[in-house]
Order: C-alpha cells, then sequence, then structure tokens
C-alpha cells in the first residue's frame, strides 16, 4: 500500500516482496566470494597422479598385469580340474578352447579394467548360441558373453557383449566369424559383508571394438542360464574365468589393471 506522509512517498512492502529481495540477495553471495577468490584457492597439488606409459595397439600399459601374451599359459589353471591349463597355444599369439577345459587365472582380483581379444572359428557351424559361443566371466559368476553374433539371430540378452541374461547391449558391434574381436572392459565389483549379504551392486562398462555396447550397467547377480540372479557365494575365489562351451573359440593378448 502507498501513501504520503508531510508530502513524501511511502512504500509498505508485503512479506512476499521482503522474501523475494532477500533470497535474490543471498543467491548473489557467492558469486561475490567467487570475485574475491583467486585462482589458487581452487588448485589441488597433491596426490600426484603416477606415470603411466598407456602402450598402443600391441602393448599393454606399463602398470598393467599381463594375463596371456600367447607364449604360455602360466597365469592360468584347469577350472574343473584345478591343474595346468590345458588350452592349445597356436604359435601365433593365441590359444584356443580345448574342449571339456574351461580355464582360470590363478591369481584372485576385485575391480579391474580389463582388455581381452577373441575370435570365432571362420568356418561356421551351428546356429545361435551353439556358434562360437564362449565367455569372460568375473570373480567365476558375472558373464559378459562371447558369441558369433554376426547374422546370427539369438535371444538378445544372450547375443556377443551382452551381460548374460542381464543387459542387452546398445548396439551389435560384431566382426564377421574369423576376424579378431576386443573386449575392454570395466568392471567395478559388489561389495559383500562378511556374513554373504550385498551391500553395493556392482557395474560394468564394456566397449567392443572400441564401440560403447554397455554404459555403466548395474549387475543384477550371478549369471544365470535357468531363472534369476542371485546373490554371489562369497566363498567363490575371485577369479577371471573364460569358458569353453563346446566351440574353438581363440583369446589373445589379455591384460587388466587393477582399479
Amino acid at each position: 500500500m502507498n501513501g504520503k506522509v508531510y508530502g513524501f512517498p511511502i512504500i509498505i512492502f508485503s512479506e512476499f516482496y521482503i522474501m523475494k529481495y532477500l533470497i535474490f540477495f543471498l543467491a548473489t553471495l557467492p558469486l561475490l566470494a567467487q570475485k574475491k577468490m583467486k585462482p589458487e584457492m581452487t588448485e589441488v597439488w597433491e596426490p600426484v597422479p603416477a606415470m603411466v606409459d598407456p602402450g598402443n595397439s600391441s602393448t599393454p600399459p606399463s602398470d598393467a598385469i599381463v594375463l596371456f601374451d600367447g607364449t604360455d599359459l602360466s597365469q592360468w589353471m584347469s577350472a574343473a580340474k584345478g591343474g595346468n591349463a590345458e588350452w592349445i597355444l597356436n604359435g601365433d599369439g593365441s590359444m584356443t578352447v580345448k574342449r571339456g577345459s574351461g580355464i582360470e587365472t590363478k591369481k584372485e582380483f576385485g575391480s579391474v579394467q580389463l582388455h581381452i581379444e577373441w575370435k570365432t572359428p571362420s568356418e561356421v557351424k551351428g546356429k545361435g548360441q551353439g556358434r562360437g559361443n564362449s565367455g569372460v566371466f568375473f570373480q567365476k559368476v558375472y558373464e559378459v558373453q562371447v558369441l558369433d553374433s554376426y547374422n546370427n539371430v539369438t535371444y538378445s540378452n544372450g547375443q556377443a557383449a551382452s551381460i548374460y541374461k542381464q543387459s542387452i547391449p546398445l548396439v551389435n558391434a560384431s566382426r564377421p566369424p574369423g576376424v579378431w574381436q576386443t573386449y575392454d572392459i570395466i568392471f567395478n565389483e559388489p561389495k559383500y559383508d562378511s556374513e554373504g549379504n550385498r551391500l553395493k551392486k556392482g557395474s560394468l562398462t564394456v566397449f567392443h571394438n572400441g564401440v560403447l555396447v554397455q554404459n555403466n550397467v548395474e549387475i543384477q547377480g550371478t549369471s544365470q542360464y535357468i531363472g534369476l540372479p542371485r546373490l554371489r557365494d562369497i566363498e567363490t575365489p575371485k577369479k577371471i574365468f573364460l569358458q569353453d562351451h563346446g566351440n574353438p573359440v581363440s583369446y589373445r593378448n589379455i591384460w587388466l589393471r587393477k582399479i
């Protein structure tokens, strides 16, 4: 309400206008304070990230753990028998599945960045899940599917680069049979307490031949052929496992970095 006292205007502000201008004033305070800050006040100098040689298309980063360089299977063991890994060394830097013998790493790993190259047989046999089938398992229970998905119809959450029976890849980036393919995978492990209760779900990010196909996807549980995902048995060793599914799939250039 407006009025005059002795010829001077009087403005009576409502609570609404008082609050409006108070909020505006408070909102500008950070901007005013920021103008008074020096650049040095937002600089962080410690810690200093360690230097890492990133390598190139044929060599891993300098801080990587090499699991297979084509020369031997010393980092692997038979998943079924517990003895030496029995897959076939091809003499060209690769190894091929020997029927009846999946292999797993001797060491256990938590969260990792994994690089692995694989190739399905040039001679196409079978169809669907029976064609170039294998798998890359984290902690023996979380599978990123390996399959010949080049002009090969199967269920979408079971094709190449799927998180098996859980997450369909964003696109099908498969190359033809007999051509080398690459997975670059970021695995953040789920967290469990000592009683086997899950405290936090893990996640997977997958690049298939350089193409993003799984974008920080939450892992629902273990990969199950039949039924829904389950909680992981905390007694299961945290090993990288490569599956034998009866097809002569080949692998090469396998390395990882701990996260």
